[in-house]
């Protein structure tokens, strides 16, 4: 799989592949290369997940063994994944039973990405993420929220594709989640209001310290 770069390194690299098993995880390791000479070690792993999910959903519903190309951008406070592939079909969230695998990588790509989306080319279509740059800490919380909204979603709770967009259907998602947290520490005898205040302490200290 052969990597090319523009003339600066720092800002963008193009991997393309084919789009077979094989190749999904030389194409991961080869992102995660490129991540790391960049310095973006923790964000690298938010985006490997990404590149795997959107790389296996070419196989999957363009079909094996056709080829693709992942672009890598940095732009500013944000990495810009784009997955290009022949196949005109735009991608949408749907709602996905828990113990279904099909399905499902899109919502989390969703829950990972600070905003995703697909626009048609004139070669077939382009899926696009924005990852943003987080320090250690924050990054790692990112991914551990999206895997809970992730697994909360699939329990049978509001799918970010039933909204007016992925975005606002994820913000719901979160609020619901939150909701149910309160319910659960009342239950338990806990003070809703202080579980809050804490939250919001913890939040920005840890900003504060970035």
């Amino acid at each position: 799989m052969p990597i090319s770069t523009a003339s600066d390194p720092r800002l963008r690299c193009v991997l393309p592949f084919e789009a077979v098993s094989e190749e999904v995880g030389l194409l991961r390791r080869a992102a995660a290369q490129q991540l790391a000479r960049w310095g973006m070690r923790v964000t690298g792993e938010e985006a490997e997940v990404i590149v795997t999910e959107l790389a296996t959903n070419v196989i999957k519903h363009v079909g094996e063994g056709v080829s693709a190309t992942l672009v890598l951008e940095w732009r500013g406070d944000r990495l810009r994944l784009e997955l290009h592939d022949r196949c005109p079909a735009l991608p949408s969230l749907r709602s996905v039973d828990f113990y279904d695998e099909c399905g499902r990588g899109l919502h989390l790509v969703a829950g990972l990405a600070a905003d995703w989306g697909a626009v048609h080319t004139a070669a077939g279509k382009m899926v696009w993420c924005d990852v943003l740059l987080y320090d250690g800490v924050g990054s790692r919380r990112i991914a551990r929220a999206a895997e809970a909204l992730e697994r909360y979603r699939g329990a049978g709770t509001a799918v970010g594709g039933s909204g007016p967009s992925p975005r606002a259907g994820l913000a719901e998602s979160a609020v619901q989640l939150i909701a149910d947290l309160l319910h659960w520490t009342a239950a338990r005898g806990y003070d809703p209001d202080d579980i809050l205040d804490r939250s919001q302490m913890r939040y920005e200290a840890e900003l504060d310290a970035a």
